[in-house]
């Protein structure tokens, strides 16, 4: 299990510039070679620092990464529009979001690796991953109270059907994710999706037929 290492009492801290500067030699590393490729030495020559001095901080390349990105991550913001869609539309398209090169950049670099390395998935998943589904589950709970998504909706499939989408499309595709994408995702099929009529049901609010 990754201990975060600003946790006190274990292990001798670097700070200031020095671990400014070690950090952001493990960015540009990561996005040169990628997760897999990384090593503690690649790092200790790009920050002209020793190996010991990493090993000093960090007691290996999961935690030093998951550190190095946790620098530089985009504010996490939950948008209330007052709407769903503008809610997904001022989240996704946010900083830190899906049209978010550098976010997109860093998954793209990490992505094998969380396929490959368990401690690092994990950590990956809490820092990372589990703070926006918690934002995304937020917005459609928001959206139901609203009365703009059914009660028998299952969020546990609709919340993270939009990223996953976008993501499809980026990395097995080849196609950049755009507003326009996330809008038309959203329109055609989350939208609906949140408020149509179940196969034989009714809809949760008719409208009255004319006299």
């Amino acid at each position: 299990m990754i201990r975060p290492s600003h946790l006190p009492g274990l292990r001798p801290r670097v700070e200031g510039d020095r671990e400014r500067e070690i950090l952001g030699a493990t960015l540009e590393t990561l996005a040169e070679v990628g997760y897999d490729r990384l090593t503690m030495d690649a790092v200790a020559s790009r920050a002209k620092a020793s190996k010991a001095t990493l090993y000093r901080r960090w007691n290996g390349k999961a935690n030093l990464v998951i550190d190095a990105l946790l620098c530089e991550k985009a504010p996490i913001v939950d948008h209330d529009t007052g709407s769903l869609r503008g809610d997904l539309l001022a989240t996704f398209c946010g900083a830190g979001g899906l049209t978010d090169t550098e976010q997109l950049a860093v998954l793209g670099s990490v992505i094998t690796a969380l396929g490959r390395d368990r401690e690092f998935a994990l950590a990956f998943q809490r820092d990372f991953v589990a703070p926006k589904a918690a934002i995304a589950e937020r917005i459609f709970q928001r959206a139901r109270a609203r009365g703009e998504v059914r009660d028998d909706v299952d969020l546990d499939v609709l919340v993270p059907a939009l990223p996953g989408i976008v993501l499809h499309r980026l990395f097995l595709l080849g196609e950049p994710p755009t507003p326009d994408l996330v809008a038309r995702v959203i329109d055609q099929i989350i939208l609906p999706a949140a408020a149509a009529v179940p196969s034989g049901g009714r809809p949760s609010s008719p409208h009255k037929e004319p006299s």
